[in-house]
């Protein structure tokens, strides 16, 4: 589950991210944190996490879309060693 927040934040105004949204980003956090040891560790699923959580607020609510955020954070982070 993501706990690191359930708002979007835009200039001015913060709104809460849908129910499905949150759902979606939920699904693709775990399915991307399992293709790493151990189902990832804090550091790494929290990387993943705040890149969907950016995706999101810039309106990528999509489990498509936010499949391919999460999978480009985990190249990232495979990249730096993971």
């Amino acid at each position: 589950m993501l706990a690191l927040t359930s708002h979007a934040y835009r200039p001015g105004v913060m709104t809460e991210l849908s129910e499905r949204t949150k759902a979606n980003m939920d699904v693709v956090l775990e399915e991307t944190c399992r293709q790493l040891p151990h189902g990832g560790g804090h550091d790494s699923r929290r990387f993943i996490a705040e890149r969907l959580i950016e995706a999101a607020e810039s309106g990528h609510c999509t489990l498509g879309e936010l499949g391919i955020v999460a999978r480009r954070a985990l190249a990232e982070l495979m990249g730096k060693g993971g």
